[in-house]
C-alpha cells in the first residue's frame, strides 16, 4: 500500500467506487446471459471479495437470497480449490446447494483477482440458469440426486484455459445446452469486468492492496449494525406462519432473542424435510432471515460481511430450513421466501408498527416444457422448448403505505415481459393483468396480484410445473387488516390443477392463474375516504368491497362510477 495511509473520506470515495464497480458487473451478466430469468428478471448476484473471502460489497441489481447466500460461499472455495492452487486466470465454478446458494438451478461462478502479480481478492457472481437436467426445475423430486447434473466447486478455467470436458459433461446432460453453456461464459466474463475495474481503481487510489480498505469497510459496518441493536428492546419473541407446503402444510416457527450485540433467530419447533423438493438448505434460509432483520433494523448500512454477522441464524437439522444432503431442494425457494413473514411475525412484537403484513411471499414461477403434439401431427415448425417465467403477486401492505401491486418481496425479482416470455418459446401469453379485489383490506391495503392466462401457439402441448403457494393459506393481515386473495390455479375447460408439481395440459389447453394479493394493515374502517374512492375508481376493488369492507356509502359508490364512466375523474 501506499506509504501514507488514506484518509477517512478517501475510504469512503473507495467504498463507493467499490459498490459502482460489483454494480457494472451485475449488468455486464444482464447484458450478456442468454437466461431470460437473469435479462428480463433480475435473478442474479454480484460482489467482491477481499482475499480472505469476506464479501466487500455486492450489487445493488440482485436478490437477498443468491447475495447473502453467496456471502458465505467464497470461504468454501478457497477450501476447496486450496490457497497453492490459486492462480492468475483461474475460473472456479459450482452449483452445490449446500456451499453454493441452495439448489442446482444456481450456478455460482469465483474469480480471483490479481493486481500485479498478488493476489488481492475474489470476485463472484450468481445466476439461475433454465435448465441443469434431471427432472427439470421442479418439487416432484425425491432426493437431490434426481434434480440434475451436480457441479462440485472446481476449475471453469485453469490460468485462462477452460475445461473443455466440463463443457461437454454439461452439455450432455442439459436441455438447453447454448443458453447453460452460454451462461457459464457470461459469468465468468462479469467478473473479469469487476476484475479490470478493481484493478484500475487500485492503480488511481495507489493500492498494493485491499487490506486497508475492507478493514475500513468491515469496521464501520460492524460498529453501525451493532448501534442499531444496541438501540432495540432486550426481549425475546415469537413467531410461526403455515404455508401450503406439497401435499401437508408447513409450519415456520421463529424466535427472535435481541442481545446487546446480535439477534438470534431460531427455527426450532419448525416442520421437518418434506419428501418433495420444497426444502431449504440452511444458507439460503440463513440468507432471508437475515435480509428480512436488515431491512427493518439496519436498512441503510450496506451489505457486506460485517453487516451481516450480527445476525445469528440456527434451525436444527432435519427441519425443513435446514435441510441436508441429499434432501430435494429444486424449489427451496418457496420455503425461502416465507422466512422473512415469520421472522417479521416475532419482530412485531418487538418493534410494533415497523414491519409490513404478510405478502405472497414466494416468487410465483412456472416453467413450461413445450413439444410437439402428440395427440395427432405436429405442423413443421414445432419444437422443444423450456420456458421459464417469473411473476409475483402482491406485496403486504407497509404501516405507512399500502402494499405494492405485482412486486415480489422478498426476493425483489422482476416480473418477466410477456414479450421476452413469447420470444423464448412457442409460449403465449394471453393475459396478464391486476387482480382486483385480491389486495387485503386494511386502512393500509395489500398489493393486488396479476391474473394470467398461459399456452402453447398451435402445433404444441406441455407440461407445465407449478411453483405455487398460498392455495390454502393467503396472506394474512396484521393488526387488523384483512387477509390477500389465495392463489387459483386450473385449466380453462374446468380441468382442477395443484399448486406444486408437473401437470400435462394438452394442445389447444391454456392454464388459468390467479396469483395471490397481499395482505392489509390495520382495520378497514381506518382507511381514508379519499383512498377509498381512488381505489374504486381505479378497479382495485369493486363496489360490493368499498361497501362491505370499507363502509362506502351506495351514493358515494355510485357518484365515483359515474364519475370515471363520465371522464369526470381525477386521480
Amino acid at each position: 500500500m501506499t506509504s501514507v495511509k488514506p484518509s477517512n473520506v478517501a475510504y469512503q470515495v473507495m467504498w463507493n467506487r467499490l459498490i459502482s464497480v460489483v454494480e457494472e458487473q451485475a449488468q455486464a451478466l444482464v447484458r450478456t446471459a442468454f437466461s431470460t430469468s437473469v435479462r428480463e428478471a433480475g435473478d442474479l448476484s454480484a460482489g467482491v471479495y477481499d482475499a480472505d473471502g469476506r464479501m466487500l460489497a455486492q450489487a445493488v441489481t440482485g436478490t437477498p437470497g443468491h447475495v447473502n447466500a453467496m456471502a458465505d460461499a467464497v470461504a468454501h472455495f478457497i477450501r476447496r480449490i486450496g490457497r497453492d492452487n490459486i492462480h492468475e486466470g483461474d475460473v472456479y465454478i459450482t452449483n452445490d446447494p449446500w456451499e453454493g446458494t441452495g439448489h442446482l438451478h444456481d450456478i455460482t461462478m469465483v474469480t480471483p483477482s490479481f493486481h500485479k502479480g498478488r493476489h488481492v481478492g475474489f470476485f463472484a457472481c450468481t445466476a439461475h440458469v433454465v435448465d441443469i437436467g434431471g427432472r427439470g426445475f421442479g418439487a416432484d423430486g425425491a432426493s437431490v440426486y434426481e434434480e440434475g447434473l451436480y457441479l462440485p466447486i472446481m476449475k471453469f478455467a485453469d490460468r485462462g484455459e477452460v475445461d473443455q470436458t466440463l463443457l461437454r459433461i454439461v452439455r450432455g446432460n442439459v436441455r438447453e445446452p447454448d443458453q447453460l453453456v452460454g451462461d457459464m461464459y457470461a459469468l465468468a466474463a462479469c467478473n473479469d469486468i469487476g476484475h479490470r475495474r478493481l484493478s484500475a481503481m487500485m492503480e488511481e487510489f495507489e493500492l498494493d492492496d485491499l487490506s486497508g480498505i475492507a478493514e475500513f469497510i468491515l469496521d464501520n459496518s460492524h460498529r453501525a449494525t451493532l448501534e442499531r441493536i444496541a438501540a432495540l428492546p432486550r426481549m425475546s419473541a415469537e413467531g410461526s406462519m403455515t404455508v401450503d407446503g406439497f401435499d401437508t402444510p408447513i409450519t415456520l416457527k421463529v424466535r427472535l432473542t435481541v442481545a446487546e450485540d446480535h439477534i438470534l433467530t431460531d427455527f426450532a419447533g419448525t416442520s421437518g424435510v418434506d419428501p418433495k423438493g420444497i426444502n431449504c438448505p440452511l444458507v439460503y434460509a440463513k440468507a432471508y432471515a437475515c435480509y428480512a432483520l436488515k431491512c427493518a433494523i439496519a436498512p441503510e448500512i450496506p451489505n457486506n460481511a460485517a453487516s451481516l454477522a450480527p445476525f445469528r441464524i440456527s434451525a436444527p437439522e432435519g427441519t425443513i430450513v435446514n435441510a441436508v444432503h441429499p434432501a430435494p431442494v429444486a424449489l427451496r425457494h418457496i420455503i425461502g421466501h416465507f422466512v422473512p413473514d415469520a421472522v417479521y411475525d416475532a419482530l412485531d412484537k418487538i418493534l410494533p408498527g415497523v414491519v409490513p403484513a404478510e405478502g405472497a411471499g414466494c416468487l410465483c414461477n412456472f416453467q413450461l416444457s413445450l413439444r410437439p403434439r402428440t395427440d395427432a401431427p405436429a405442423p413443421n415448425g414445432a419444437r422443444r422448448a423450456e420456458v421459464l417465467i417469473f411473476n409475483s403477486g402482491g406485496a403486504g401492505a407497509r404501516p405507512a403505505h399500502d402494499g405494492l401491486n405485482a412486486t415480489a418481496f422478498p426476493s425483489g425479482v422482476m416480473t418477466m415481459p410477456v414479450e421476452a416470455t413469447e420470444h423464448a418459446g412457442p409460449v403465449v401469453i394471453w393475459r396478464k393483468e391486476l387482480r382486483p379485489g385480491s389486495g387485503g383490506a386494511g386502512e393500509r391495503r395489500g398489493g393486488l396480484g396479476q391474473f394470467m392466462e398461459v399456452g402453447a401457439r398451435e402445433g404444441h402441448e406441455f407440461d407445465f410445473q407449478a411453483m405455487f403457494d398460498r392455495v390454502d393459506h393467503p396472506a394474512r393481515g396484521r393488526r387488523g387488516g384483512a387477509a390477500g386473495g389465495a392463489t387459483t390455479i386450473g385449466q380453462d375447460d374446468g380441468t382442477p390443477m395443484r399448486g406444486k408439481g408437473k401437470q400435462f395440459v394438452p394442445h389447444g389447453r391454456r392454464v388459468m392463474l390467479g396469483l395471490p394479493g397481499g395482505a392489509g394493515y390495520g382495520a378497514a374502517a381506518d382507511r381514508d375516504p379519499a383512498l377509498v374512492r381512488r381505489d374504486l375508481a381505479r378497479g382495485y376493488i369493486d363496489a360490493d368491497a368499498a361497501v362491505r369492507d370499507y363502509g362506502m356509502s351506495a351514493e358515494d359508490v355510485a357518484e365515483v362510477e359515474a364519475a370515471v364512466h363520465e371522464g369526470r375523474w381525477v386521480d
